[in-house]
């Protein structure tokens, strides 16, 4: 087991007072209603994690290597140049989904999204719940 700790950590800020500092008036109306979204699907209040992700749920890892750690099994970050959204399984598993979602990039576990006006909510809202779906078999 290594004793590398994660950078990010879920902390006492309060999403609200994040949410509502978001210079940008649409990142930050988008943030409001992926937040909404979140916490509809999740059932769980929004937790930060660092300065600036915002986690839904948490769950334990622990790689074959040994590094283990805690993350947040849904959230999302108003970054620079884009609305990131993560589910932690990933996307692998829901290129079905994502070809219906809308102007988008893609990583491992990262969606990228420039506003929400670029992409179809529902689809959004049905990626989401099929992510957390996926961290709820695989992590009880």
């Amino acid at each position: 087991m290594t004793n590398t700790e994660n950078k990010t950590q879920p902390n006492k800020a309060k999403v609200a007072d994040f949410l509502n500092a978001l210079v940008d008036e649409e990142r930050r109306r988008d943030c409001k209603t992926v937040a909404r979204m979140m916490r509809e699907i999740s059932g769980k209040r929004a937790t930060m994690w660092g300065a600036s992700m915002v986690g839904y749920g948490q769950y334990h890892y622990r790689y074959a290597r040994g590094r283990e750690g805690d993350c947040f099994r849904l959230g999302f970050s108003p970054r620079k140049q884009d609305l990131t959204i993560y589910i932690m399984p990933g996307y692998t598993n829901h290129d079905s989904i994502l070809a219906k979602l809308g102007k988008h990039k893609k990583g491992k576990s990262c969606l990228y999204i420039k506003r929400l006006s670029d992409v179809d909510l529902q689809v959004l809202e049905r990626l989401l719940r099929a992510g957390w779906k996926d961290m709820q078999k695989r992590f009880h």
